[in-house]
């Protein structure tokens, strides 16, 4: 069966994570590894035995020749860095968010589309082990038809939660809800509406965003509907990030940690129904047990990178899309977009928007605002320029 190559674009934490499972994955060979930083180059280069070493990503293309080339890189450069590698005709994969505007990520989709290649967008929770497992109770029809569906981020700063934990939480969403009808949200900084000089560039380089606490109610396909909370707290508390399934006969619990199910849909917490949730067991490819030896990094990230590189060999075998392909990825821009409109204007979006301009910047520009100023990128920085701009 086909060796598939593989060439690793940024060699920084997640660059390192997928070079790591893409090299202990049967299937794949990584060929080719590409950073600015030769330090970051040679340190991952060493421990994965890979020779092939460059600073200018076209060059690496050209002389290894990848199946895939992987962009997990900042967030501003995942869409740019897409359309140069596009330009290659190879198949990708792309860190979430797969672009920080509908603009860039259409151009990202028309590209590949053009080029006649496959574009991957990284959420690997909604192919976790324990994504797997729900999965199976849900196609087994265990918790009956599905009617309403929650997700909650961990508490980071609301807008900036939507455009981090909130993709892979939407993605998750419409796995099971199908694509998004239509958006009405409802975003709050300190308590208060927001309003256009609440509009910022998001830690990280994650976009332009508004709001420390979102709120949004989801219409999905078939009558399925959703809230979606990215709330701040003072704290992050990693309890609360969930994305639950609730359906005529029970509930489906994910979390970072395990995955569980309750057969009564309305169980009260009295007389120890509690004690009715049952723990689910993880559900590994065939491949993982052996290959997971030989993986070192965070434990916690290896099993998911590892399904999203187990279910690209098999697209690409099969002659279809990944399960996480840049259509869906587009898709949840659309709603992230869609959310941030709703907020701002206070109406109903349908999706998908005929407008493409981010809605937040058409906001502050409508209101005759000067352009925005650039911000602190580490989260502790951008909060405190932010407790400044609010006077605390």
């Amino acid at each position: 069966m086909k060796q598939y190559r593989v060439a690793i674009l940024g060699c920084r934490s997640r660059g390192s994570s997928a070079a790591r499972v893409y090299h202990a994955h049967p299937r794949a060979e990584v060929v080719g590894l590409c950073d600015l930083l030769e330090d970051r180059l040679n340190t991952l280069g060493n421990e994965i035995n890979v020779e092939a070493r460059f600073t200018d990503l076209d060059e690496m293309i050209r002389q290894t020749e990848p199946d895939i080339v992987a962009i997990p890189t900042a967030p501003a450069l995942h869409a740019p860095l897409a359309l140069r590698v596009l330009e290659h005709g190879v198949n990708i994969e792309v860190e979430k968010p797969m672009g920080l505007n509908l603009i860039e990520t259409d151009a990202v989709m028309s590209k590949a589309s053009k080029k006649s290649v496959q574009v991957a967008v990284h959420h690997q929770w909604r192919l976790s082990a324990w994504t797997q497992a729900i999965n199976r109770a849900y196609q087994a029809g265990e918790i009956g038809e599905l009617r309403y569906i929650y997700a909650s981020g961990k508490g980071y700063y609301g807008g900036f939660g939507l455009m981090e934990i909130g993709t892979h939480l939407l993605t998750s969403m419409i796995k099971f809800g199908g694509h998004c009808q239509s958006v009405t949200a409802h975003a709050t900084t300190r308590g208060r509406p927001i309003t256009p000089q609440d509009v910022l560039p998001a830690p990280r380089g994650n976009g332009i965003i508004a709001g420390d606490h979102v709120t949004a109610s989801l219409q999905f396909d078939n009558g399925v509907t959703g809230t979606l909370l990215q709330h701040r707290f003072d704290k992050l508390n990693l309890d609360a990030h969930v994305v639950e399934l609730y359906g005529t006969e029970g509930r489906l619990m994910w979390h970072p940690r395990g995955a569980w199910k309750l057969p009564n849909p309305h169980a009260l917490p009295v007389n120890n129904n509690l004690d009715q949730w049952q723990a689910l067991k993880p559900i590994y490819p065939e491949s993982f047990e052996q290959a997971a030896k030989t993986i070192s990094g965070n434990s916690s990230m290896v099993e998911g990178d590892y399904w999203f590189v187990d279910e690209y060999v098999r697209a690409l075998d099969e002659g279809r899309e990944h399960e996480c392909s840049g259509a869906e990825g587009l898709h949840v821009i659309e709603i992230i977009m869609g959310i941030f409109e709703s907020s701002a204007y206070g109406t109903r979006v349908d999706l998908p928007q005929l407008n493409r301009e981010h809605p937040l910047i058409r906001w502050r520009n409508e209101a005759g605002l000067e352009e925005l100023t650039p911000m602190p990128m580490a989260d502790a920085d951008w909060l405190e320029e932010e407790n400044k701009r609010l006077g605390s």
